[in-house]
């Protein structure tokens, strides 16, 4: 594929580990590599690059044909077999169990970057900042994507145009990037206190799943609308979706776990993880929406929230919260009772130094659960 790179000459396009390349520079890397590894090999791999040199193995495989590995060295899945079409070689972030191999092909991506681009406004004058690893398929995405558009890719906030960020990770990176034009937000829902930090930068936020790729955005305050060719069904209230950019091999319909509502004009509500549902005593609560007022009570700076089994109502609700410093578990309980209602509230808190994440940034809610147990 000859369409991986968007830029050219003096143009820069990476700008990372203190390593510069332009595009010219860029390009003929590319080609070294593919002379290097041989033009025939049946797949690179790029888990272990630093990640310039990741970014070339990529844009290697992606022009000459050939599948790319992009895993977390440290938790790979087990992988049994190559599908012939297949681009990309990632996994599943592993939250809630081993990583899911998965495989995709390159058109699953790059179709998907004109509307990517529609919808960020993101150009070949932006510096682009990836904010985790290549292996978190939302860096490597917003990466590939940057690169095709013509944009640099750096790791330096300073002058940064463009982040790629969960909402924990965009509230450290604002105050660093005094140059951001537009926050690029996913892996979790844009919480309220994230939003405050981020007050006159454009937040575009982009729902998807590493089998599906793109499957709805919007501009803040916009709601989520479901991107051009992708369709959604709503099933027993938990989200199934039928889409172009969708992983090898997934069924026409995916289902996705998570909660969700449909209006109309494709407007989409995801209210969290299927499984993230507590049921207190025959009131439905989303841990989700439990977790984002906590996030904006003064003291808490991060919070995790998991359902704990009750012998008279079934469940209750019990939250993991990384304290900040400026108040204590008692003062966070106290402001807590005020903004949440009596099935919400939770039971039980746990203090935690460091909730457990996954590459990407988001809380790894199925080892909080392990935590607790």
């Amino acid at each position: 594929m000859s369409s991986e790179l968007g830029g050219a000459g003096d143009q820069p396009a990476i700008d990372v580990d203190g390593r510069t390349y332009t595009y010219d520079q860029l390009d003929r890397a590319i080609e070294q590599w593919i002379d290097a590894h041989g033009p025939r090999a049946s797949v690179y791999d790029a888990s272990e690059l630093p990640v310039p040199d990741a970014l070339i193995c990529v844009c290697a495989a992606a022009r000459q044909g050939t599948a790319v590995i992009v895993e977390n060295p440290e938790a790979r899945p087990d992988r049994t077999e190559i599908p012939p079409s297949a681009f990309l070689l990632v996994a599943t972030s592993g939250s809630t169990g081993r990583p899911r191999p998965l495989a995709r092909t390159a058109a699953s991506w790059f179709d998907s970057f004109p509307a990517f681009t529609a919808i960020t406004g993101i150009h070949a004058a932006d510096r682009v900042l990836i904010t985790g690893p290549l292996h978190a398929t939302m860096h490597l995405f917003g990466a590939v994507h940057a690169l095709w558009r013509g944009a640099c890719v750096t790791d330096d906030p300073s002058e940064a145009t463009v982040v790629h960020a969960v909402p924990a990770v965009l509230r450290d990176v604002v105050g660093k990037a005094p140059k951001l034009r537009t926050a690029v937000v996913a892996g979790t829902a844009l919480d309220d206190g994230a939003r405050a930090v981020a007050d006159g930068i454009e937040i575009v936020e982009y729902y998807g799943a590493a089998e599906l790729s793109l499957v709805a955005a919007r501009r803040v305050p916009e709601p989520l609308r479901l991107l051009d060719g992708v369709d959604a069904d709503i099933r027993a209230g938990l989200l199934y979706v039928r889409s172009p950019y969708s992983v090898i091999g997934a069924p026409d319909w995916f289902g996705v776990g998570d909660l969700a509502e449909l209006g109309e004009n494709g407007e989409l509500t995801v209210r969290g993880r299927g499984e993230s549902a507590i049921n207190v005593g025959g009131t439905t609560v989303v841990a989700e929406d439990v977790e984002r007022i906590l996030a904006t009570l003064v003291g808490v700076g991060a919070a995790a929230v998991v359902g704990s089994p009750h012998s008279v109502l079934g469940e209750t609700v019990t939250a993991v919260v990384e304290l900040d410093g400026t108040a204590g578990i008692e003062d966070v309980r106290s402001r807590a009772r005020r903004v949440l209602t009596k099935e919400a509230m939770p039971r039980r808190w746990v203090r935690i130094e460091s909730l457990p994440r996954t590459a990407s940034g988001k809380v790894a809610r199925g080892r909080v659960r392990d935590l607790l147990a």
